[in-house]
């Protein structure tokens, strides 16, 4: 055969297969034949399906459709050939249809008609059936009115005393469809990607937000900013709209991280145009361990006062006394480890020349400031050379330590 053959065999076989439907898929076709009970609807290649006749009229029982015509219609069953309803497509089910369509697991049109105790008032057909609160939707309505009115798809999920008692559920079906759409936006998700979600739930230890088709992500409160968040609702609000990072996806347990601080610059990577060993900057001691005062110095970047570095009081903790936790005051730079992120500081005495070099109006340490405030200027503030030369705290009090040479 020539090749124009071989593209029209190829067609012609093609035109013979059947075409597969699902279950409540509508689709179209066109009447071929009308018999007593059934009519028979051409949908396409060898696809044949029946209709029963009675779908095809209307209230007063004459016949609405001819030979011909192309008609809309829901699939109902494809066991033992394809069976069509019209009526169920465009929400004019019979008793018998809503049995079938609770049966099949299959979608109905109804019509919210008002909110009475519990739920939802839903009319389906000539039927009235109840939809609860929590089935309208996938989230609990802050205003339960805003439903009445509108027309949604609803799965029959209760059906009893013959169909005078229905129950629906709209969420039903839009949990199969936000499955279907979160397998998509799984695909989306891979690290290092920067993606916009809405936060859902607010914790102590950090926040959930939907990336969207209910796919959550947790945002830890150690990824919210690069200074301590001690209170995570002060930083983030459920409903709140933010950008985020992923950092680390986890397919086997379901799990994604995301990062909020990664989107904002790093305090760090200034330290070393900033800061210099024996300069003498303000802070404020933001906790005490055994071991030393941890001392903000601006958001994001703290120092360690160690213990070590305290006038001696001749008790292990004695130093403690002389700082507390919001304090602030005058610490000289010991010594800057950008790459382990580290800074030795050693507090200034009250009153002395260098404290008051490092006090000056431009200091954004501020009393009472809040925890995780990214946005504190830093480029404002002024500090003055030592006036006592570079030399470092600690030497001094070390050598306050050594014993007179007799």
């Amino acid at each position: 055969m020539t090749e124009p053959d071989d593209d029209f065999a190829a067609l012609f076989e093609a035109s013979l297969q059947a075409k597969h439907f699902e279950e409540g898929e509508t689709i179209e076709g066109t009447i071929v034949s009308l018999g007593p009970d059934v009519a028979f609807v051409d949908v396409g290649g060898k696809g044949e399906a029946t209709i029963a006749i009675d779908e095809l009229k209307d209230d007063d029982g004459v016949l609405e459709v001819a030979a011909g015509d192309r008609i809309q219609a829901m699939v109902v069953s494809t066991d033992g050939g394809l069976k069509l309803s019209h009526k169920l497509a465009r929400g004019a089910a019979t008793q018998r249809q809503l049995e079938d369509a609770f049966r099949a697991g299959l979608p109905v049109e109804g019509k919210v008609a008002r909110v009475v105790k519990g739920g939802y008032e839903v009319r389906i057909a000539r039927q009235r059936a109840f939809c609860p609160f929590s089935q309208i939707d996938l989230l609990r309505s802050s205003d339960p009115p805003e439903h009445e009115g509108r027309v949604y798809a609803f799965r029959i999920i209760e059906y009893r005393e013959g169909g005078k008692n229905l129950v629906v559920s709209r969420r039903a079906l839009l949990e199969v469809e936000q499955r279907e759409i979160a397998g998509e936006i799984r695909k989306s998700i891979v690290a290092g990607a920067v993606l916009t979600g809405r936060v859902t739930s607010v914790r102590e230890y950090g926040a959930f937000v939907d990336l969207g088709a209910g796919v959550q992500g947790l945002l830890h409160v150690s990824e919210m900013g690069w200074s301590r968040v001690a209170d995570v609702s002060q930083v983030l609000k459920p409903g709140q709209e933010i950008t985020v990072k992923v950092l680390r996806v986890d397919d086997d347990k379901q799990k994604i991280a995301l990062g909020l601080k990664q989107l904002l610059v790093d305090p760090w990577s200034k330290v070393p145009a900033t800061y210099a060993v024996g300069q003498v900057v303000p802070g404020r001691v933001t906790r005490l361990a055994e071991f030393g005062a941890f001392v903000e110095l601006e958001p994001g970047v703290e120092g360690l006062a160690h213990a070590s570095t305290f006038a001696p009081t001749g008790r292990t903790s004695g130093w403690a006394e002389s700082v507390q936790t919001e304090k602030i005051g005058a610490f000289e730079i010991l010594s800057i480890d950008v790459e382990r992120k580290r800074i030795g500081v050693a507090l200034v005495p009250e009153g002395s020349t260098r404290s008051a070099g490092a006090t000056l109006p431009g200091s954004q340490i501020v009393p009472g400031a809040q925890e995780g405030d990214e946005v504190r200027a830093f480029s404002e503030r002024q500090i003055e050379p030592p006036a006592e030369g570079f030399g470092s705290l600690a030497d001094k009090l070390l050598g306050a330590l050594k014993p007179k040479e007799k």
